[in-house]
């Protein structure tokens, strides 16, 4: 009777859980920064732009007492104000400066890194063209570096093979959240039309986004569909769903909310990959697991591209 159960009893579906995935370093400097304020300073604290694009995160930091604001006017006297991990154009640095406001600049370091990139070459007088997406707060702070004219944003290969830059003197930088495949079609184009443009010395594309994509590779190929855990605004939450259809998976999806996601069209899948966008919590991920774990048996294997142990430090009031 045992044998005739166990002959009955269905197999556990798969389930290819990447690593990394989930929180990177500039991130959780963010976030922390976000937090350390609120224990610091007492609410409110004030937050220019979203922390980082995950609504999960900042429901949570709004229940603490951060303000998500757009207009550095909205700040009440007195009170913190924090940049995003996106970064910020000069001129809202300068606004801030202004308005003698309590300022905390928690960019990502590889964002800021970008942002030095991009005024250097300008100094130097080369016009800078930046690949990346266009109205992504990322990109409108690395464009903000510069002056009018200086900097032009193009987006696909189509792009570069028809950019007429306005000087001869050329750069290029990218937004640091792309696809790393993307990118490299895109650079590709670039300095064959423009043998002579500068690049950075090191990819901008940040070790964690490219971590992520050739994570996402490995648990794609053959999965009848790949879950990413992000919200729609997290532009590498996105590339990573692009990435995982290229890669192999019959499927890839973004959930945003594991909790009231609709698992039932995948009833029946075999193998299932998870994984999750630079901005997510690990707790969704478990949320994801345990709803999976709810409707039918699984087995979990880590699938692991590479181990992270970057920290940033962080970051100090600027000075008004």
């Amino acid at each position: 009777m045992g044998s005739a159960r166990e002959a009955k009893a269905p197999s556990a579906v798969l389930v290819r859980l990447a690593a990394p995935r989930g929180f990177c370093a500039g991130v959780e400097r963010a976030v922390r920064t976000v937090e350390e304020a609120l224990a610091a300073f007492g609410p409110p604290v004030f937050v220019r732009h979203e922390i980082v694009h995950n609504a999960h995160v900042v429901n949570r930091l709004k229940a603490m007492g951060a303000v998500f604001i757009e207009d550095l006017a909205s700040v009440a006297p007195g009170r913190p104000v924090i940049f995003s991990a996106h970064g910020a154009p000069r001129a809202a640095y300068d606004d801030a400066n202004a308005r003698a406001l309590m300022a905390i600049d928690a960019t990502c370091p590889l964002v800021l890194k970008v942002h030095n990139e991009v005024r250097r070459h300008v100094a130097q007088g080369r016009h800078v063209v930046l690949i990346g997406h266009r109205g992504h707060p990322e990109t409108i702070g690395i464009i903000g570096q510069a002056a009018v004219g200086t900097v032009t944003l193009i987006e696909t290969v189509a792009d570069a093979e028809t950019i007429a830059p306005p000087a001869a003197l050329l750069a290029y930088a990218t937004q640091t959240t792309l696809s790393v495949d993307d990118a490299a079609a895109i650079i590709a184009a670039l300095k064959r039309r423009f043998p002579a443009i500068e690049g950075p010395r090191r990819s901008d594309i940040c070790y964690a986004t490219q971590n992520r994509q050739e994570a996402v590779k490995l648990i794609a190929p053959g999965a009848d569909v790949v879950f990413v855990v992000g919200s729609p605004q997290s532009s590498n939450s996105l590339r990573l769903v692009e990435t995982a259809h290229a890669a192999g998976a019959g499927a890839a999806l973004l959930v945003d909310d594991p909790s009231n996601f609709d698992l039932s069209i995948f009833d029946g899948a075999k193998i299932i990959g998870v994984t999750s966008g630079a901005s997510v919590p690990e707790d969704l991920v478990e949320a994801l697991l345990m709803r999976l774990a709810e409707r039918t048996a699984i087995r979990i294997e880590t699938v692991e591209h590479a181990r992270e142990e970057t920290v940033f430090k962080q970051p100090l009031p600027m000075a008004s």
